[in-house]
């Protein structure tokens, strides 16, 4: 799989842009998935370890757009298709430390899961109201909620 970010702008009649592209080894499942949230909070994605059965089985009752290996993952992009309304994706750790960002209307927000080791979200997130000493926890789960009414939302993951 090859992932390509491109900006193209032009100031004083000089390109500004730049394209990179990160080649990602060994996918051999990808998700695709419109999924809609409302402005209540939802399930969108959840990750536990393959093993986990009792969490996987749950999970996969509970999360619009899937449950997932989190050794396995590679990728994650989720998109927002709205015109107007913006959408804040929670992100949770195993450990229960939690981070929000918020997706504007037409905005993307690309999770990096780690592709070098094979870990995919295992160790890839640390969260806390102080200042952090960062120790990375497993993603366990990320959740959706619009800003208003109901938001259609593009979810893609690609995995080994």
């Amino acid at each position: 799989m090859t992932v390509t970010v491109s900006e193209t702008v032009s100031l004083n009649g000089y390109e500004q842009g730049s394209t990179n592209s990160l080649n990602i080894a060994s996918i051999n499942e990808v998700v695709k998935r419109i999924v809609t949230v409302s402005n209540a909070e939802t399930g969108l994605l959840s990750f536990s370890a393959a093993s986990s059965t009792a969490v996987a089985a749950t999970a996969a009752n509970t999360y619009l757009a899937g449950h997932f290996d989190q050794a396995n993952a590679r990728y994650i992009r989720v998109t927002n298709k709205d015109d107007t309304v913006y959408v804040s994706l929670r992100f949770r750790s195993l450990g229960g430390h939690e981070f929000a960002v918020k997706v504007a209307a037409g905005s993307s927000f690309i999770y990096c899961c780690e592709t070098t080791t094979g870990a995919g979200t295992v160790a890839t997130m640390d969260a806390n109201t102080a200042a952090l000493t960062i120790a990375f926890d497993d993603l366990a789960d990320i959740t959706a909620v619009s800003e208003s009414g109901t938001v259609d939302l593009e979810v893609f993951v690609a995995s080994a």
